[in-house]
């Protein structure tokens, strides 16, 4: 288990300074695959060179299990070389001199964790097995396409057998067929061998299909964590929810609250009922967070008993899988995603909701 309490890190220049990391709290659970997800300069890559030790910060304490590893306060830091940790660059960081079997057996025969010629054999061996590179183990690493110099990368992390695995943007460089199929084969490969990973991103695909938990940062603090399903289905805050995924807003009023986290919404399409982390009192002001994909043709437009949204398409786009459009309805305009339909431009539907509640957040 990793575990980062109160974090701290700002750059500082002449006439301003930058809060990187900003009061950062969490935890890591051991042999999760855990994401730090967002946009460029929130952060996420910062927090991660700090775990590795290759960055220093103001303050907070870092935390291997029971072991402290880094705490400024204390003017503790523990070398990157002494925190057991393999780690994966965006760039792979392959050595062009050395053939395969010579970039994975780097880090067992340098530094003080030199091991003996048979026992770096037989690790090497294993871990490019392991990565499925058995067969190109002497072939030179400028021979390699960009997925097998991934997977070099990957087994010279593993092959010390390191307690974290820490991934920063591994699969950017890759194009997005093989970028789909490494994240299947990574996710398997991490589970089969159990170690913790810790993997940056600003891929919100990557961050839901492969994690067991996602961190969402933004401006140096993480605003929410939780597994893809949460923080997806229920962000926290409406930065989290359109970071995960285009949106659609509308504001309502609540006309009933039934529980603290449940209540009935009254929107100019009808009454919708809503799932809150805490429902205001009825007359308050709500937004209803509504995904492209929960917003459906209606097959019976005389069925009464269901919210209805007459809306005109526009601006409709073929995605092969699926077609998208926006739906103008009542003056606002509304991203649908449907599949197994024809959309066209100027065509006019009945939409309804695909589930019977929304999330929603307290208006501002």
């Amino acid at each position: 288990m990793i575990r980062l309490e109160n974090l701290n890190k700002t750059y500082r220049s002449r006439d301003r300074q930058v809060h990187v990391i900003n009061d950062v709290t969490q935890t890591i659970p051991e042999g999760a695959f855990f994401t730090l997800l967002g946009p460029s300069g929130c952060g996420k890559t910062t927090t991660l060179r700090v775990i590795a030790g290759l960055e220093q910060y103001d303050s907070g304490s870092l935390w291997f299990g029971d072991q402290l590893i880094a705490c400024p306060e204390r003017k503790l830091f523990t070398p990157t070389s002494d925190r057991d940790i393999g780690m994966v660059f965006q760039s792979y960081a392959i050595w062009p001199h050395m053939d395969v079997y010579e970039n994975v057996a780097y880090p067992l025969t340098t530094g003080r964790r030199r091991l003996e010629g048979a026992e770096v054999r037989r690790r090497v061996t294993e871990a490019v097995e392991l990565v499925g590179l058995g067969a190109l183990i002497r072939s030179p690493s400028t021979a390699l396409s960009g997925g097998q110099q991934q997977r070099v990368a990957l087994a010279r992390a593993l092959v010390a057998q390191p307690r974290v695995l820490l991934l920063d943007e591994p699969l950017s460089n890759l194009d997005a067929l093989l970028r789909e199929r490494m994240r299947s084969e990574l996710t398997q490969l991490q589970r089969k061998i159990g170690v913790t990973a810790v993997y940056v991103t600003h891929d919100r695909a990557e961050a839901l299909s492969m994690s067991d938990r996602v961190a969402v940062m933004n401006g140096g603090r993480i605003e929410m964590t939780g597994t893809p399903v949460e923080v997806y289905r229920r962000p926290r805050t409406e930065f989290v929810a359109q970071f995960l995924g285009h949106c659609n807003f509308i504001t309502g009023t609540v006309r009933e609250r039934t529980s603290p986290g449940e209540g009935v919404v009254q929107t100019v399409f009808g009454a919708v009922a809503i799932d809150m982390e805490s429902v205001p009192a009825a007359g308050s002001a709500v937004r209803l967070m509504i995904r492209p994909e929960d917003l459906m043709p209606v097959s019976n437009v005389a069925d009464t008993d269901a919210l209805q949204i007459h809306a005109e398409l526009s601006g409709t786009m073929y995605f092969g899988e699926h077609q998208e459009a926006d739906a103008c309805s009542q003056g606002q305009s509304l991203r649908i995603k449907v599949q197994g339909a024809a959309l066209a431009d100027g065509q006019r539907l009945a939409l309804r909701l695909r589930q019977p509640r929304c999330w929603a957040f307290a208006a501002a």
